[in-house]
């Protein structure tokens, strides 16, 4: 099975060539600048499917904000902002997103969901936040990122950094299916082509042992299988406390 999936895999790198001739050249930029509108779309429909999964994560957000304080949450690589519906009334939200294209999506989401504060808009990476002061915050939003990253302990490391201490990290993500199943060898398969469409997205991260290693000293968290086509159709999805 293992050869079968590096010749398939090898078949599907050859068969992407003039995706990685167009990347190499520098013309995948415009396809940066659609990105944000196929997200939008298809986040829709990932919130309805997710909406229960969703709504079972941020439940506990309040309990991480200080007595008689105003709840902040950062959110990396919030998009189109389709996770504000699910945050308490009356907390103050950064935004952060590396792609300043998701900017009109947002204020869409932003308009949609006034019951929130938005503080500011920082386009950064989730590897380097360091417009946002350290120990600032009471918790850090990350779902379907940790996938695209192009280092994710680095990113767990900013996410400590700009948590107060007893702060949380609130996580959903798709990762690698397990290793007996036909999800994982296409995930495998068709990873080569799939990052192109999700602009940096792997398929076949095991997201769960970054996150054991980061440090925190709590880490609650859950597999389970989503309503989502075969590629990212495992998920963990929990919060971990500094």
């Amino acid at each position: 099975m293992a050869f079968l999936m590096k010749c398939c895999t090898l078949i599907v790198n050859v068969l992407c060539l003039p995706l990685h001739l167009i990347r190499a050249v520098g013309l995948y930029e415009i396809y940066r600048r659609i990105f944000p509108f196929c997200v939008y779309r298809i986040s829709i429909t990932y919130n309805k499917k997710m909406y229960d999964k969703k709504k079972e994560l941020f439940r506990s957000l309040p309990e991480f904000s200080k007595p008689g304080k105003q709840l902040t949450i950062l959110e990396i690589g919030c998009g189109s902002g389709t996770n504000f519906e699910f945050y308490p009334p009356g907390c103050r939200v950064i935004c952060t997103d590396p792609n300043p294209h998701f900017q009109k999506y947002l204020k869409k989401s932003m308009d949609a969901n006034d019951q929130l504060t938005y503080d500011r808009f920082v386009v950064a990476s989730g590897e380097d936040m360091g417009a946002v002061e350290s120990e600032s915050v009471d918790a850090v939003v990350c779902t379907l990122v940790l996938c695209s990253v192009n280092n994710t302990p680095q990113t767990l490391r900013e996410v400590c950094r700009l948590l107060r201490p007893g702060g949380a990290f609130f996580f959903m993500e798709h990762v690698v299916a397990d290793p007996s199943t036909w999800s994982y060898f296409f995930q495998h398969v068709l990873q080569p082509a799939w990052q192109y469409f999700g602009d940096g997205c792997e398929v076949t991260r095991e997201t769960w042992k970054d996150l054991e290693a980061a440090g925190f000293s709590q880490v609650k968290l859950r597999h389970i299988q989503a309503p989502l086509m075969f590629m990212i159709k495992p998920h963990i999805f929990g919060h971990a406390v500094k």
